[in-house]
């Protein structure tokens, strides 16, 4: 019962690359660097498990970037055609890559560091990859026309690479769409039927992980923009719990989601995120257990997985080692506490 796991990624070592930064470019090169993304995932493996952690994962520590790490092995992408493009329904603008051609996945992009992984813990594995919804608003597309046919073409790719990752051992896919809380008309229309092309033939557990987005600049800033409850959830909540998606991870940790919104999936497992990833501030393990306490009401503790709001990479290290240990011990406390009644 409420077993932990965290979003996604976890801060990188110094001496691999740029500590506090998303994109920070590598320190290393050649078999240096794959051994240092080796010992970083080790490391954080390591310090999982002494925190408590009951379903692990690497905290992407061989990827610069959440989708891009995806990305830059798939053909019919142009890295040199830079598009200026509106990211999150414009809450910022960067210039990306773009797609022009069909794409295609000449080989496994992360089979190799999932059976490293894999052969380092027997802890349950979970492995996260981009959404095929938020891969569409990080690139452009000069090729396929319409942004659900090209999530489409992405979600074959996805799921071809996630059979191949399943055999390898991983326990739980999570699917990362942040971009699931900016375009909720998409989401319906078409974002959930390519995360069921994603997750297409999978026997083990798929998740689907929607948030507010990295504790960065440009996030808080929009975070400001939303009034006094944040109720983006609503609008897609139901079609989440018809789908075939078996988990939700959402951000509870000091946000303005109203927790009664989670009685809307009533048939999910929900990774309740307990652990604010925009502050540097080490939650205490009682206010970690205070949130799942909240949650609580709305959802059966046999379906709460504690979690972190979102991925850890820009804090510092350890301040992410702090929040782990919070996490671990706060869902402990809980558990006692059910214990007790």
């Amino acid at each position: 019962m409420l077993e932990t796991t965290i979003a996604g990624s976890l801060p990188k070592p110094e001496w691999l690359a740029e500590p506090e930064k998303l994109w920070a470019p590598w320190r290393l090169s050649g078999d240096a660097l794959e051994r240092g993304k080796q010992d970083a995932a080790l490391i954080w493996l390591k310090l999982q498990e002494d925190c408590g952690i009951d379903v692990v994962s690497n905290g992407e520590q061989f990827r610069q970037h959440f989708v891009h790490g995806f990305l830059q092995h798939i053909d019919g992408i142009d890295w040199e055609k830079k598009t200026k493009m509106g990211i999150r329904d414009n809450r910022y603008v960067v210039d990306v890559p773009t797609v022009t051609g069909p794409v295609t996945r000449p080989k496994s992009v992360h089979g190799a560091e999932a059976a490293f992984t894999r052969a380092h813990t027997r802890h349950e594995l979970k492995f996260t990859l981009p959404g095929p919804m938020t891969i569409c608003d990080t690139i452009a597309d000069a090729h396929y026309g319409r942004r659900a046919d090209m999530a489409m073409a992405f979600a074959e790719l996805l799921n071809a690479e996630a059979r191949e990752l399943e055999a390898l051992g991983i326990d739980l896919f999570q699917f990362d769409e942040p971009a699931f809380n900016a375009f909720m008309d998409d989401v319906n229309d078409w974002g959930i039927e390519a995360l069921h092309k994603a997750a297409e033939g999978l026997n083990c557990a798929t998740a689907v992980h929607i948030c507010y987005g990295y504790g960065i600049k440009e996030n808080i800033d929009w975070k400001q923009t939303l009034g006094s409850e944040w109720r983006q959830y609503e609008a897609i909540f139901p079609a989440l719990n018809e789908s075939r998606i078996d988990q939700v991870s959402l951000e509870c940790a000091n946000s303005k989601v109203p927790l009664s919104l989670l009685g809307l999936l009533k048939d999910k497992v929900l990774m309740v995120g307990a652990i604010d990833v925009a502050s540097l501030e080490v939650e205490t393990p009682e206010k970690v257990a205070s949130t799942i306490r909240d949650a609580l009401q709305f959802v059966d503790a046999e379906r709460v997985r504690p979690c972190t709001n979102c991925g850890m990479a820009p804090l510092p290290r350890d301040v992410a080692a702090g929040k782990l240990a919070a996490l671990g011990k706060g869902a402990a406390l809980m558990r006692d506490e059910l214990k007790g009644k």
